[in-house]
Parts: C-alpha cells; structure tokens; sequence
C-alpha cells in the first residue's frame, strides 16, 4: 500500500483531501501531518519565505520521507517556493504543490480563468505559477475564512459563491478555488455563477495518483 503524507498549514484543509482520497484513491495510506502556526507565521511575521520558513518546509518533508512516505501532498497555497524546494530535494517521488495539478487542468481550458482565495497571499503566490498568456482576475472572499474558524460554513460557502458570481460579471469563463478549505464551496459557487468550477482537491488526488503509479 503507498503512503501518502498530506502536510498542512491550515487545519480546514484536513477533512476536504481525505474525503476526497477515500472517494477517488481508498488504496491509498494517508499519514496527516499539521502544522497551523506555518499561515498564522506568514501573515503576521512580514517576513515572506525566508530561510526559515524553508528549513521547516525541508523538516516536515524529511520527517514525512523518514516515515515511508513515497509521496508528498501540501495542501496550502501560500508556500509555493518552498514547496519546489522540497520537490527538488526529494526527486524520487511525486512532491505535489496544492495548485499544480489544478493549474495543469486550468491551463487546458478556454478565456478568462477568475482565482478565488480566502487567505490574501494565496493570491500574491499563486498567479505567477500559471502559464505565461493565462487570462486571471483574481478576488479574495474577505471573511470568509473568519467565518470558516467560527464555525460558519453556511457564511464561508457564501461569500465564495459571491466572488464566483462577481467574476462572471467580469467576464470569466470558468472559476478555480484556489485553497484546499475551500472546496466546499464548489456547489455554491457553480450554482451562484453558472460556471464551471475547478478544486484544487479534486485535481491533486488524480495527480498524485496517477504520478505514483507512473
């Protein structure tokens, strides 16, 4: 059975991956690995990625590897770059970023791409990662995840599903929640904006699937 570390920076983002990994890949053994001060860190630190936020990128991994692990999922999308660091180190087996299997399936589509996030540097992170020419308006849900830590999911999916119909208005064509928490509100938003909507949940699993067995 292959071993899979799911690693996370934001306890939400726990239940959406393993829920989608008992639907789509139940051979799979998953190990969760959290650690919530990594967000809480970066948004109130003013450091960025520095050295250090790397170093505890490298120690997760390593200690994930050192268990068995014969591939890595991060599921948060703020920490690109010390993601690819860790891919880089770790070459021998599939290091997947939370977007990248999502951006792939994006960049196959057609027009304007609208890029919704909940935590604000999802949306400085996240956009250079997709390929050059890539149509993006990009909005950020405020509230919504104040609203998903107390508890109010009804709140949270709505004020996604708002973003999602706003960038219909401005001409998108389909939609991408950018956030692993965010994926409950796949539903509201594709029912608020009538488009087609893109989960970063949905398309990593069939990623890391399909890369292990390669």
């Amino acid at each position: 059975m292959t071993r899979i570390a799911l690693i996370h920076a934001l306890s939400h983002s726990v239940a959406p991956i393993n829920e989608a990994f008992a639907r789509d890949w139940p051979g799979a053994q998953r190990m969760n690995l959290l650690d919530d001060s990594l967000s809480a860190d970066l948004a109130r630190g003013g450091k960025g990625l520095d050295e250090a936020m790397h170093e505890r990128f490298q120690r997760l991994a390593q200690y994930a590897v050192d268990t068995g692990a014969r591939g890595i999922l991060f599921t948060c999308s703020a920490f690109g770059p010390c993601i690819e660091a860790v891919a880089r180190r770790h070459a021998g087996i599939p290091v997947l970023k939370p977007n990248e299997a999502m951006i792939d399936e994006a960049a196959q589509g057609q027009g304007r791409l609208g890029l919704i996030a909940t935590f604000a540097p999802t949306l400085a992170s996240m956009p250079p990662e997709f390929p050059q020419g890539t149509l993006l308006e990009l909005a950020l849900a405020e509230g919504a995840l104040d609203a998903l830590n107390a508890g109010d999911v009804q709140r949270h999916d709505a004020l996604i599903a708002a973003r999602a119909a706003a960038l219909r208005e401005r001409g998108c064509t389909r939609v991408a929640l950018a956030q692993f928490s965010m994926a409950r509100a796949r539903a509201a938003c594709e029912a608020a904006s009538g488009l087609p909507v893109l989960t970063t949940v949905d398309s990593a699993v069939r990623a890391l699937r399909r890369r292990s067995a390669a």
